[in-house]
């Protein structure tokens, strides 16, 4: 490997990366929907919306991000760390996501809380509505853990996590940032992001895959929308 970029650096590549790739969506979104934003407003996350941002974004968000490792010179897979790892860390990995699901829908049904949001509610119903479902699953379950992870547990992670003693501090940031930008969910959605990125973190720090947390965030994915469909179809 020829280059990693700083820590202000991989910032700011991925601070571009985010945005051009948002307003790439933006601009699709608003030639899509021109003269129904009121109708947009009432249904913020209407599945059809939701499935073109992701879409949209993703593809531009790699690019910026594929252009920031040509330029430092840098094999794409290498620096992003897209190999399989060892058998035993996919092992650990599974086991550890089906634990920490397991406690944390524990830990809703325990206290109340509805393990569905209103996010995940009404994208589904109206995606359904609309005939997008089964694309609007696609982008959540695929499209969307690519790029969140080839963004922070690949190129976040590759600059800030240098050595043993970086580690630690740069999981605990990365995952700060990528629960920040889940505010379509309640602070409990937010914690629990918050939680599997720390845990999704340490996979990719002990295993050196970001292929594996790729997996491990789309069946996290899965195991939501398969609890949302349960949800719509029988106890709604």
């Amino acid at each position: 490997m020829k280059k990693i970029w700083g820590y202000w650096a991989t910032l700011a590549w991925a601070f571009l990366a985010f945005t051009v790739g948002q307003f790439g969506a933006l601009v699709a979104v608003v030639v899509w929907r021109a003269g129904a934003w009121s109708a947009l407003l009432q249904t913020p996350y209407d599945g059809r919306f939701v499935t073109l941002t992701v879409l949209v974004s993703t593809p531009i968000t790699i690019a910026v991000l594929a252009l920031a490792v040509w330029l430092a010179r840098a094999p794409f897979a290498e620096y992003l760390a897209l190999s399989w790892p060892q058998r035993r860390y996919v092992i650990a990995g599974i086991v550890g996501l089906v634990g920490l699901i397991a406690v944390g829908d524990a830990s809703l049904y325990v206290s109340g809380r509805s393990l569905v949001t209103p996010f995940q509610e009404q994208s589904y119903t109206t995606a359904a509505a609309e005939g997008w479902l089964s694309l609007m699953l696609a982008a959540a379950i695929l499209v969307a853990p690519a790029s969140e992870e080839l963004m922070f547990r690949g190129f976040l992670f590759r600059g800030w996590a240098r050595s043993d003693h970086t580690a630690w501090p740069a999981i605990i940031v990365i995952s700060l940032l990528w629960a920040a930008l889940h505010v379509q969910y309640d602070w409990t959605g937010i914690l629990q992001i918050f939680v599997i990125g720390l845990f999704l973190g340490w996979t990719r720090w002990r295993s050196g895959s970001t292929l594996l947390t790729f997996v491990l965030h789309a069946l996290f994915n899965l195991e939501g929308s398969i609890e949302t469909a349960l949800q719509m179809r029988f106890f709604s």
